[in-house]
């Protein structure tokens, strides 16, 4: 959540950098006749930012469905509680394996 409001917070600041005073959308008349005096603004930096949107909304995304699947699978998201269970079972693994080979580790 910190990052994504970092995120959107840089987004903003970089839309406002692309701000042209007094400019307009850099769309042309149908005519094409385009007086030399109007000032456009530069699509260029909203065009990144709409990019870099999709991209941290499919971050945020995948980041998710990372967490949901962790919990299914250990019932807990928390770092310390899912090393606890993988140490167990790596023992209990161990404590199997040696048992199969007769005793011998």
């Amino acid at each position: 959540v910190g990052l994504n409001l970092f995120q959107s917070a840089v987004f903003m600041f970089y839309i406002s950098l692309g701000k042209v005073t007094g400019g307009t959308a850099p769309i042309f008349p149908l005519d094409m006749k385009i007086d030399p005096e109007t000032v456009y603004t530069n699509p260029l930096p909203h065009v990144l930012i709409l990019t870099a949107i999709v991209v941290g909304i499919a971050t945020t995304s995948l980041g998710l469905a990372l967490i949901v699947r962790i919990r299914e699978e250990y019932d807990t998201i928390e770092e310390d509680e899912i090393l606890a269970i993988e140490t167990e079972l790596v023992r209990k693994e161990n404590q199997t394996h040696g048992e199969s080979m007769g005793g011998r580790a």
